[in-house]
């Protein structure tokens, strides 16, 4: 089975993706993960700094939840 990186890859190469910036698409796969795990760091460092529970069912505590807006339910 692949690996996300792989498939990601494979994905960018599909759509020709690399030719924008000269650059294999396994570097760009490569540069994409780590950018979605520097995201993921500085989202957990961000809710600990505001004492922030993502999972309050988990913790047994609540969190507020922000609406999603209809432009906001479009994109995602």
């Amino acid at each position: 089975m692949p690996t996300f990186e792989e498939e990601l890859s494979c994905l960018i190469n599909r759509y020709s993706k690399e030719n924008e910036s000269n650059t294999p698409d396994f570097i760009l796969a490569l540069y994409i993960r780590k950018c979605l795990e520097a995201y993921a760091e500085a989202v957990k460092a961000r809710d600990r700094w505001y004492s922030f529970d993502p999972w309050p069912s988990h913790s047994g505590g609540t969190a507020p939840v922000a609406p999603l807006s209809e432009e906001g339910a479009k994109d995602g």
